[in-house]
């Protein structure tokens, strides 16, 4: 079992293909990293070095793959931070070749896009594509709440807006909407939540707000992989979000232990692969 996972990568700490790779891995799937960007490190430092790979660098890394004649082995694709518009167009084209070669392949989109503190923090253009061209081929989506807020064109403050949010989002074409971060204004202070919507029905998982001094970036890149791994192997959404959330808390309380500013994975694979039964999703009506 194959996944195809474009997203970015950083030589220090754990974000894009760094957060997803591994776990993945752990959970019993062959991973076909291609590097939207190759960085020293993330953003969110003071500073960074490297640059965003083009269009035709990564359409040259794909089509080496497509030439190998693998890409029915393919079960997903997975998207993250793309770096640069341009290189939408080669999601676009490997989601069709991988499913010409295999039609029930999933396609999860993790719409990167922003989020609250940091406002828009991708270049011109992507924000369009996603809510223009990746929607519309997505079976999955995985927007935090800044991100499902600009592609559902609503503010979520309670329940129903983020019911409303995700159901505009299934407009557009994914099956499930997984809003990764929902913080209603009516919620417990100290807490936050994750919104799943699948086919009419929906549901909640809420977790304490851990503190940190610095919070770690790449929760939300884990959370995705998570979900869409978990998803593969049990085709059971509601299961999936149970598992994923329950790992991803025991990463960020391990690194909330530790000195460091990146996410402690190597150090979190039990629970990476076996997560403590502690939170359990409700309906969300």
């Amino acid at each position: 079992m194959a996944i195809l996972s474009l997203q970015s990568h950083v030589a220090y700490g754990h974000v894009g293909n760094r957060a997803a790779v591994f776990p993945l891995e752990l959970l019993g799937f062959d991973v076909w990293p291609i590097n939207t960007v190759q960085f020293s490190n993330h953003t969110g430092y003071e500073s960074w070095r490297g640059e965003a790979f083009s269009r035709g660098h990564i359409e040259l890394v794909w089509s080496g793959i497509r030439d190998l004649g693998v890409v029915a082995d393919c079960e997903a694709i997975l998207s993250g931070y793309l770096g640069d518009p341009s290189i939408g167009q080669v999601v676009l084209d490997a989601v069709s070749d991988v499913k010409a070669a295999r039609p029930n392949a999933l396609y999860c989109c993790d719409p990167v896009i922003g989020d609250y503190g940091t406002g828009v923090f991708v270049r011109d253009g992507i924000e369009s594509f996603m809510a223009n061209h990746a929607l519309s081929v997505a079976d999955i989506v995985t927007p935090n709440q800044f991100e499902a807020e600009l592609l559902g064109d609503t503010v979520i403050e309670c329940l129903d807006d983020a019911r409303r949010a995700a159901g505009t989002i299934h407009e557009k074409g994914p099956r499930i909407v997984l809003i990764t971060s929902y913080t209603p204004k009516d919620g417990d202070e100290g807490q936050v939540s994750l919104f799943l919507s699948e086919e009419g029905r929906s549901s909640v998982i809420t977790t304490p707000v851990l503190a940190f001094s610095a919070a770690p970036s790449g929760a939300g890149d884990l959370a995705a992989a998570l979900f869409l791994g978990h998803y593969l192997h049990s085709r059971d959404a509601v299961q999936s979000l149970e598992r994923m959330t329950n790992s991803v808390f025991s990463v960020l309380e391990r690194t909330q232990g530790s000195s460091s500013r990146e996410l402690r994975l190597v150090q979190s694979a039990d629970a990476l692969t076996t997560p403590p039964k502690r939170f359990a999703a409700r309906s969300g009506g």
